[in-house]
């Protein structure tokens, strides 16, 4: 059933969950291991496209230092590079060991072979946005990496929203944990920033 995770999800975002039920799916069973969990097309779908969802997430985070963010902005930063090269790394690792396709770690977007460009996952920043994030600085860099990075986590929070819709999905134990993380931490990060680009405009996000 659905409905014991997404009271999961919903209680570790500190959200209220509705109901959703779906049927069961054809599932994808771990390779070579007949007493893990199985998984489906829409789990591995999450994991590789979160790979460079978060690797933009990393390299505009690794701006601040350099482009005179604020302390408390700098701090955020720190937190967000860790926290998101540690999903990262589970992210490949998950993969390798499911035997699927590894994308690499490239912020413009997500790549797998065959693609002719990287493909931008929701909420991703365009070259455009990175380019006018790169080109800030001080206060104006602290306020456009806030609005972007909003923008950003809503985006994990639809490909959560989106991998929850799939029929069979998130029942991997792995996958549930980390589908949970991501709502999680995202949420509480948007309320944080949310706060602080308040404090930097004057007025409401």
């Amino acid at each position: 059933m659905r409905t014991p995770f997404l009271v999961v999800i919903a209680a570790a975002a500190c959200t209220t969950a509705t109901t959703h039920q779906a049927s069961v799916a054809p599932v994808v069973q771990a390779p070579s291991d007949s007493g893990r969990r199985s998984y489906t097309a829409a789990d591995v779908q999450f994991v590789a496209g979160m790979i460079g969802h978060h690797a933009q997430a990393v390299q505009m985070a690794g701006w601040a230092p350099l482009h005179g963010a604020s302390p408390a902005v700098r701090v955020l930063c720190e937190r967000i590079v860790v926290a998101q090269n540690d999903e990262i790394a589970f992210a490949q690792r998950w993969l390798r060991e499911h035997n699927q396709p590894v994308p690499p770690a490239d912020p413009r977007g997500h790549v797998m072979p065959g693609m002719d460009h990287p493909m931008l996952m929701p909420g991703m920043l365009t070259p455009d946005q990175m380019a006018q994030l790169d080109a800030a600085r001080g206060r104006d860099f602290d306020r456009l990496f806030l609005r972007f990075m909003i923008q950003h986590h809503q985006g994990a929070l639809t490909m959560v929203g989106q991998l929850l819709a799939a029929p069979g999905a998130a029942e991997n134990g792995p996958i549930f944990r980390f589908a949970a993380d991501v709502n999680a931490d995202q949420t509480t990060e948007i309320d944080r920033m949310t706060r602080m680009l308040d404090a930097l405009t004057g007025s409401p996000q």
